[in-house]
């Protein structure tokens, strides 16, 4: 089936971003703490990981929604991707990639709200 590869791939991020909140309470505890916001800036990027990767799996079996799954993939990259390196190692150059990586997360969930209504076959 030409999804199942998108909804591996919206799987294992789900994983990874257990994984990520998992090691952010507990093996980044330390270091989270010391930052300003640091704490509330990785959970933010779980919180949003988590949510996009679920959305990413009820997008991939709709079907026909690949344009959006993309976005919301390399938003997820982007937004959460830019937290999880900003905020442990200190990598300010990484600041304008959030919101960038937050444009791209809405633009996936107006993309699935315009092919909502479509059928699979496009029409």
């Amino acid at each position: 089936m030409k999804q199942d590869w998108m909804l591996r791939v919206s799987a294992l991020l789900g994983a990874v971003g257990v994984a990520l909140g998992a090691f952010g309470a507990h093996g980044l505890k330390g270091v989270l703490s010391a930052v300003p916001n640091g704490m509330e800036n990785w959970k933010t990027a779980v919180l949003y990981h988590l949510l996009h990767a679920v959305v990413m799996l009820v997008v991939a079996l709709r079907g026909g929604m690949e344009r959006a799954w993309w976005l919301l993939l390399v938003g997820v990259f982007a937004f959460s991707g830019s937290l999880y390196l900003m905020v442990p190692l200190g990598w300010k150059w990484l600041g304008p990639v959030t919101p960038v990586g937050g444009v791209l997360l809405i633009a996936g969930w107006v993309t699935v709200a315009q092919r909502a209504g479509r059928r699979q076959d496009g029409h």
